[in-house]
This record gives structure tokens, C-alpha cells and sequence, in this order.
């Protein structure tokens, strides 16, 4: 056998779900060829290779997945977080034109060139941290014209760049101006913008806003009837702000994740573990609106049920561009061990984005490799903007 490219002398943390802490292995050298891990063992045997790297006894892990990104999104709102810590009102800061409608406006104001050029700046500091795969939502057009726009922006970064991207239908966000209400603009996402996103295979998932400032249960369960006609897969902003039993909805569809979930009830979670939905936590925006409800993690944990961690990245709750910081605050704020923060950002960040030959290092997986100079990989939560990976490999092809 031979191979593209071994990578000898390291320490294997693989996010299999092996006994050792963090998937760890006894080999010492892994083997790429066509863009696939093709073995794993002691360097001695490995295969004959075109290249041959010595790792200098670091760490080597999959590629750091980002499941739930906003990315794409015009302006910014820091003029509302200055307004909120002067001890503005959430009222008032809405009858000065703030709240998600101000970028929505935003964004449907911008060029192309600038919408990507600002995302590309929001991805650039996730690659180099790690971030190899990653979603990227609507939900800031808010029309069929917008929305479709913001898909296929989402499509260019994906040709422009060495990641994976995913992109999600977030029409369901918020209800805009020129609708008169919910339900008549669930009717426009249903019969106009989900086809419409469809037909240019603009899509790989439908995600909705399920909470009492968004959109009923009902109105989500019209979305998610018609992604599933469409065959697309569906997701939930769900129990962030209240319970509505959201999550209960998404595992009736059998959902890829329910992302935020503070008020999940516990009753819903058996639901979640039968339909393998994982549940996406974001402790970013949990920190920036200062919320004290925390995720029932301890019952997730009980149950089995896959976490993942995310950015959240978005102007208005979570403007943080960095994976790794999530990591922390997953730990810091809401429990998690480090292994725990590890796995939800590869194995299970894989699982919630159904991106089954990714987030793990194992034969026939694909080569998405991250080579770390630390001696723990609980560094990887434990700092904050103190470890970037020293070498990036995304389907075997070295980054840097």
C-alpha cells in the first residue's frame, strides 16, 4: 500500500466514541491517500508515501465543524450594544429601527462584493483556527428575491475557499415589513422562497425560529411539512426564550438539531434521543445577553443525547467569529468537560450538519486534519486565543 502523505510522531485524538478520553489511540502515525484517511497505526508500519511529515509529537485531530453559523449578514449592530449597556430599552432600541429588521435592512442594501467580503473576514479568523466544515444561514433577506441571494453568497464562499460549507434555509427568522403577518409570509416561504431554493439546489437543510417573538409551532410545522416534501432535512431555533416544546416538533421530523434549547423541558428530551437529533448549544449568545436559564445538560448527558457547540456567529446576539472561544464558554458556563466541548465541535458538529464522513479520524473518513502544538487537548478549550493548529489539512491537501 502507499499512500499521498503520512504524518508520523503524533499523538491521536480521533472523537471516535472510544473508551479513552477523546478518542485517543495507540498509533502514532496516520496515512492519506485521494483525499480519505486510508490507516492508523504505529509508525513503523506505515505505508511508503509521496510525503512524509514528522508531527513533532503533537496532537493531530479532525477538522473543527461550526454547525450554526449566521454569516452572511450586512452592517453590524454595535450601536445597539452600546445603547443596551447605556440602559437603553429592548423597547426603545426597536423604536430607534434596531432588533433583527435593522440588518435585515442592511443586508438587503449591501452589494454582493460587500456581503462577501465581510463574511469572508468572519470565515478567515474561524479557518484559522481550525474550522474546516461549517453552516451558513439565511434569514436576514427575508423575501424570496433576498433569501435566494443569500444562499447562493453562501454557495460562492463555499467555491472561494477550502471548507466544507452547508447552507440552511432560515426564511422563517422573523416577519418582515411588507407582510401583514406571520401567517401570510409562512404561506410566501412555503409556496414561493422553499421551491424556489429547492429548484437551484440552493439548500441542504430548513431551519426555523420556533419561540413566542418568532413563529407559533404551527406555523413551523407548515415549514417543515414542506422541506420534508422537498426532501430536504429540518432544524429548530427552539426553548431559547421560552418552552414551546419546539424540540418535541424537530424530533417529530426527525430533525438534524435543536439549537439553543435553554428552556428544553425535560420531557422532550427522550424525543430527541429516539429521532438521534442532536441538541446544538451556543453559549455565545447565552453570554452576550447575559441569560441565566442554562441547557438541562446534566439530563442531556443522562440521556445520550449527541452536543454539539457552535458560534452562533451573528450580529446581534453572538458576534464572535472564533470556535474555540465557544469551546470555553461551553465549559465555563454550562458544564461541559472539555472532552465533551471537543466531540461537539467534530463528532457530533458533524452529526448536526449530516456530515457523516467527517469529524472523526478513522479509515475511510475524510482527511480533514488539524496539527496541534499543545500537550493536552483540553488546551483546545481551556485558553482563550492562546492555541491556533500549527498545520491544516482539508481532504489531505495541506492549508498551511
Amino acid at each position: 500500500m502507499t499512500a499521498q502523505l503520512v504524518i508520523t510522531n503524533i499523538r491521536l485524538a480521533t472523537a471516535c466514541q472510544y473508551s479513552k478520553p477523546y478518542g485517543q489511540t495507540l498509533g502514532s502515525a496516520i496515512a492519506v491517500d485521494q483525499g480519505k484517511v486510508t490507516w492508523i497505526g504505529q509508525a513503523e508500519d506505515a505505508p511508503q508515501a509521496k510525503i512524509t511529515i514528522d508531527g513533532n509529537n503533537g496532537w493531530l485531530t479532525p477538522g473543527l465543524i461550526d454547525c450554526h453559523t449566521h454569516l452572511i449578514f450586512g452592517g453590524n449592530r454595535a450601536n445597539e450594544f452600546e445603547w443596551r449597556q447605556q440602559g437603553v430599552s429592548y423597547s426603545e432600541i426597536s423604536n430607534r429601527g434596531g432588533g433583527i429588521m435593522s440588518t435585515v435592512q442592511a443586508t438587503r442594501l449591501a452589494t454582493d462584493a460587500s456581503l462577501l467580503h465581510a463574511a469572508q473576514k468572519r470565515l478567515d479568523a474561524l479557518m484559522a483556527e481550525g474550522v474546516t466544515s461549517l453552516e451558513i444561514k439565511s434569514g436576514y433577506g427575508l423575501s424570496l428575491e433576498q433569501e435566494l441571494r443569500m444562499l447562493r453568497l453562501a454557495r460562492q464562499l463555499q467555491n472561494q475557499n477550502p471548507v466544507t460549507i452547508t447552507t440552511t434555509l432560515l426564511a422563517a427568522h422573523a416577519l418582515p415589513p411588507e407582510f401583514a403577518s406571520k401567517d401570510l409570509y409562512i404561506d410566501h416561504i412555503v409556496n414561493d422562497i422553499l421551491p424556489g431554493a429547492a429548484a437551484e439546489n440552493l439548500v441542504d437543510a430548513v431551519d426555523v425560529f420556533c419561540e413566542g417573538v418568532g413563529f407559533s409551532v404551527a406555523q413551523c410545522e407548515n415549514v417543515f411539512k414542506a422541506a420534508t416534501s422537498l426532501g430536504l432535512r429540518v432544524k429548530g431555533h427552539v426553548e431559547q426564550l421560552s418552552n414551546l416544546h419546539g424540540s418535541a416538533l424537530v424530533a417529530k421530523y426527525q430533525g438534524l438539531s435543536v439549537d439553543h434549547i435553554e428552556y428544553l423541558s425535560n420531557q422532550d428530551i427522550p424525543l430527541i434521543k429516539a429521532a438521534n437529533t442532536v441538541a446544538v448549544l451556543l453559549p455565545a449568545a447565552f453570554f452576550f445577553l447575559k441569560e441565566t436559564q442554562c441547557p438541562p445538560i446534566q439530563a442531556l448527558r443522562d440521556a445520550g443525547v449527541a452536543m454539539a457547540v457552535a458560534t452562533d456567529c451573528n450580529p446581534g446576539t453572538a458576534p464572535q467569529a472564533s470556535l474555540l472561544t465557544a469551546m470555553n464558554q461551553a465549559c465555563v458556563l454550562f458544564g461541559l468537560t472539555p472532552e465533551e466541548s471537543f466531540t461537539g465541535v467534530t463528532r457530533h458538529a458533524a452529526a448536526a450538519l449530516n456530515l457523516p464522513s467527517k469529524g472523526q479520524l478513522a479509515v475511510g473518513f475524510d482527511a480533514d486534519l488539524l496539527l496541534w502544538n499543545i500537550e493536552s487537548p483540553a488546551e483546545l478549550s481551556y485558553g482563550i486565543n492562546l492555541v491556533k493548529p500549527e498545520k491544516r489539512w482539508i481532504a489531505g491537501e495541506l492549508q498551511l
